[in-house]
């Protein structure tokens, strides 16, 4: 027992989320490379350099430089063991970082210093604000012309809604940043000349800010001007409380340049003193913790053709309780069959190694025959339960897909499936069409991209893709519960009836209007954003 107690604190899970390009890939890196994870760092952007960074494992992310997919990194930096998830930024992709934030315990949210808060971060804080994890700020991108610290500290909490907590505070001027102020050690860091491009590790001096030496590195005016800064955050700033971080009420704050490894150590450092162990879930059967000796776990992410050699599929599970074994067997909530985790596999993006053991708070991935769903609970068969089930978004935009060669078929199905099952897409049948084409629902479109590119590179499919006029999907049942069909609802033909994987009925519409005349002319229908045994995000 104690050693269980031991390795859940030194476990630190969380997702790195942010508006596209503000650098959450970038930091990523370099989180691994203070590690020792990685020795040299890949800069996203470098034209220089072949590398690319380790977490971005497509090859659609390596040439466009995106993330599209949710990556697991784990190591290790001095008694903590880390799990990383960098989420894709794009909101085409918000799905899939829906999910990932299910599966951590905190979150860092990096602000570009020149943008502040930007569109994208105010969707995946609403998320982390409605799940109650708590935020680490990371001030990025120091190393460029931006907003004043304070202006981003109003913008925060104007926003966001959020108070924020500086730990460290910039030195220097705008754009011309050299060192920062750690608040806790009250002590200054200067770093310096970054001459390998970000992909070292960075020098870096520390010294007392009453030190005349300092004084006279900074420059009286920089000096003279920290001095003020760190008098107004004393006096006017919040007071650090680790409670109100828990709740993510207060979210503490720290400025850097991920390229360049300004303040990433310090950033790393301290987060991981402040930044909270596995915490418990909630289930069918109560809060389940992770000290219970009972192994459990869920399952929050499957991905198709990680290795293309080999054509795998991996279902990866956040472990809540007890310790896992490779080998083990566990029972499987939706088969009802106890199942042997035989293949266990953790990550750094496509380098993996097979695991002998994982404790709560670690990611890892199982190999999977096609039994697995996502949101799918693992535990012990003396103690049945089920974690709760994960929301869904709606789909919001539609294409009738089928494959270019009818000879491609059976290729084509298995690959739409798969990444059906993958969560990537929302697959529906047209009533009375034949099965040569599907409709497919995604939440943007940049899905659609990366559905033509897995299918033709994964599974040797071309397709033939046509998008339809239709934006609002609802389900539908009849308030007596008698079936739903084309012939039984008026108005079908204004928009296309489908039906979802599980065979519920469908319709798609152009827009709310249309809905609206449905509606009045089914006064008995009832209409759903999502299927009526989920929830809605």
């Amino acid at each position: 027992m104690s050693q269980l107690t031991d390795e859940i604190k030194r476990r630190r899970t969380f997702a790195i989320i942010s508006h596209p390009d503000a650098g959450k890939t970038t930091l990523t890196e370099k989180l691994l490379l203070y590690g020792g994870a990685i020795h040299l760092a890949g800069s996203v952007k470098s034209r220089k350099t072949a590398h690319h960074a380790v977490s971005d494992w497509m090859e659609i992310e390596k040439q466009r430089g995106i993330s599209v997919t949710s990556s697991v990194l784990q190591f290790n930096y001095g008694d903590y063991c880390i799990n990383i998830l960098d989420t894709p930024g794009h909101q085409d992709f918000s799905e899939d970082t829906y999910r990932t934030l299910m599966a951590v315990d905190s979150a860092v949210m990096i602000i570009d210093v020149a943008k502040g808060v930007e569109a994208q971060t105010k969707k995946l804080f609403k998320v982390c604000k409605q799940r109650g994890i708590p935020i680490f700020t990371f001030v990025n991108k120091l190393d460029r012309f931006g907003k004043a610290p304070i202006d981003l500290m109003d913008e925060l909490e104007n926003v966001l809604g959020i108070r924020s907590y500086p730990m460290n505070w910039p030195i220097g001027t705008d754009g011309k940043y050299f060192g920062v102020y750690d608040r806790q050690k009250k002590q200054i860091e200067l770093f310096e000349d970054d001459t390998s491009h970000g992909q070292n590790t960075r020098a870096s001096v520390t010294g007392s800010l009453d030190d005349p030496e300092f004084a006279e590195m900074l420059g009286a005016e920089a000096h003279q001007t920290l001095m003020d800064d760190i008098e107004l955050l004393d006096m006017a700033g919040e007071d650090f409380d680790l409670d109100k971080v828990a709740r993510g009420e207060l979210t503490p704050m720290f400025f850097g340049s991920a390229m360049t490894n300004f303040g990433v150590q310090n950033f790393l450092e301290e987060y991981l003193k402040l930044a909270p162990e596995p915490q418990a879930r909630k289930s069918s059967a109560g809060l389940i913790k992770p000290e219970d000796e009972k192994f459990s776990a869920f399952v929050f992410k499957i991905q198709a053709n990680m290795n293309p050699a080999h054509r795998d599929r991996l279902a990866f599970i956040r472990i809540c309780s007890g310790k896992f074994q490779r080998g083990m067997s566990v029972y499987h909530n939706r088969s009802g069959k106890p199942i042997k985790l035989a293949q266990p596999q953790q990550f750094m993006a496509q380098d993996r190694q097979i695991v002998e053991e994982a404790y709560p708070g670690d990611i890892v991935g199982l190999f999977d025959p096609g039994i697995f769903g996502i949101g799918d609970t693992l535990c012990d068969s003396s103690s049945k339960f089920d974690y709760e089930e994960f929301p869904v978004f709606p789909p919001e935009k539609f294409a009738r897909v089928q494959a270019k060669d009818t000879m491609k078929r059976k290729q084509f199905v298995k690959g739409v499936e798969q990444l059906t099952q993958e969560g990537a897409i929302q697959l529906f049948q047209q009533a009375g069409a034949g099965t040569e084409s599907f409709i497919v629902g995604t939440v943007g479109t940049l899905q659609f991209e990366v559905l033509e590119y897995r299918l033709k590179n994964e599974y040797g499919v071309d397709i033939i893709m046509n998008m339809q006029p239709f934006e609002v999907a609802r389900w539908m049942t009849y308030n007596d519960g008698r079936e739903v069909t084309p012939a039984s609802l008026r108005g079908a033909d204004r928009g296309m009836f489908v039906y979802d994987r599980r065979e519920n009925p469908v319709l798609l519409v152009n827009n709310e209007w249309a809905l609206g005349w449905i509606t009045d002319n089914n006064p008995d229908l009832e209409l759903h954003t999502v299927p009526v045994d989920r929830k809605e995000v």
